[in-house]
């Protein structure tokens, strides 16, 4: 392959073909690659071309279902796009598994998440007496930035502070509460806290420096538990290996990190099929592990008196069903209709049970057989197949 040169002028402003036209010639694709990039699928390079900057072509990974979930006492075929193997499987087996004793139950999921307002040079500690005497003036403000969601029954309805200590100073750091409905509510949240931002100074006397979301979602905890039937498992020698395992993770932060990388496979595969904001997702549900002490897994498990497995989860899942890609994407539009979740709270606690039955499946296989094993064997049924 040839050498090239990044620095490409008024690439930006180029149509979809003629960036494609540059990038074939830069790095020589053959006939059958040039074919390629110009597949779009269900897009128009027009479409494609609106959802990031300097876009040359379409990215596919396999969409498939999870089957067999019951959640709150309703059935659930859920999609996930994930380029890993075995895991759709995995996850349906758990959910088999789950059924035998209900399935999952989840608790109710708040739709609130907070916007930050960094202020500095503070000058005056009256600040904090201002700031309680004028919050209703500052949600105010911020709920004129969308009076729609407002109506709705949703917008901001509270400010917090907290203090910080940095290696730059003291920094008064305002917390803007957000019920942004059905929506993941990143958008909105940033156009209020930039909205509040002058009043803020003006009360304060300081400077406010940055006004976002923090993807830190702790208002929107999910949590989701279920047995596990000891027998479908494997036996209770499988449970008391599940346990065992549990454990290694809850006491070594190495392992905490792969068994949550676990759970985020259902995760992040859900969010990612219905247009959600994986990073996001994942950046918060990393973060909340590591708020104890130190890293610890998003799970936890514990035998019934049957010596059936019981096992919870609590992870912050900012997920919306409205607004940005699920809204444009037609696939994740599709993805939605297939799950028949009415709000942003129902796919939050779909996704948390899928959370859950992806660690358990994981689990009994390093319990059991191994993980390796289990993709090599659909590895092999491919190699057959094919």
């Amino acid at each position: 392959m040839k050498d090239y040169h990044s620095d490409i002028s008024g690439f930006y402003d180029l149509s979809v073909k003629e960036r494609q036209k540059i990038i074939c010639e830069m790095v020589e694709l053959s006939e059958e690659e040039k074919l390629i990039l110009k597949n779009f699928g269900y897009h128009t390079p027009e479409q494609m071309d609106l959802y990031v900057e300097n876009v040359i072509g379409s990215y596919q990974l396999p969409l498939g279902i999870a089957c067999n979930f019951k959640i709150n006492g309703k059935d659930y075929l859920i999609p996930m796009v994930t380029e890993e193997p075995s895991v759709i499987a995995a996850a349906s087996k758990a959910a088999k598994i789950a059924r035998k004793h209900g399935g999952f139950s989840c608790d109710p999921v708040k739709s609130v998440m907070i916007g930050q307002i960094q202020v500095m040079n503070i000058k005056s500690l009256e600040f904090y007496d201002q700031l309680f005497e004028r919050r209703n003036e500052i949600i105010k403000i911020a709920n004129e930035q969308d009076p729609v969601l407002k109506e709705l029954g949703g917008g901001a309805f509270d400010v917090r502070i907290r203090e910080i200590m940095t290696n730059r100073g003291n920094m008064i750091i305002i917390h803007l509460l957000v019920n942004v409905i059905d929506a993941m509510g990143a958008n909105v949240v940033n156009t209020m806290a930039e909205a509040v931002a002058p009043f803020i100074e003006e009360i304060s006397g300081g400077k406010v420096l940055l006004k976002i979301v923090s993807n830190l979602a702790l208002e929107r905890l999910a949590r989701a538990k279920a047995t596990f039937d000891k027998d479908l498992l494997g036996g209770e020698k499988i449970v008391d290996n599940i346990l065992y395992a549990y454990e290694f993770a809850l006491a070594d932060p190495f392992r905490a990190t792969t068994h949550n990388k676990g759970i985020m496979n259902g995760i992040s595969a859900l969010a990612l099929a219905t247009g959600n904001d994986t990073r996001a997702i994942e950046a918060g549900a990393h973060a909340y592990a590591s708020l104890r002490d130190y890293y610890k897994p998003l799970t936890s498990f514990k035998k019934d008196k049957e010596g059936n497995l019981v096992g919870k989860i609590e992870v912050p899942l900012p997920m919306g069903i409205i607004g940005g890609m699920t809204k444009t994407h037609p696939m994740a539009r599709i993805a939605l209709k297939i799950l028949r979740v009415k709000s942003a709270e129902e796919l939050s606690q779909v996704a948390a049970a899928l959370g859950l039955a992806q660690n358990v499946a994981a689990l009994r296989a390093l319990s059991d057989e191994g993980i390796q094993s289990g993709h090599m064997k659909l590895h092999r049924r491919k190699v057959k197949l094919d």
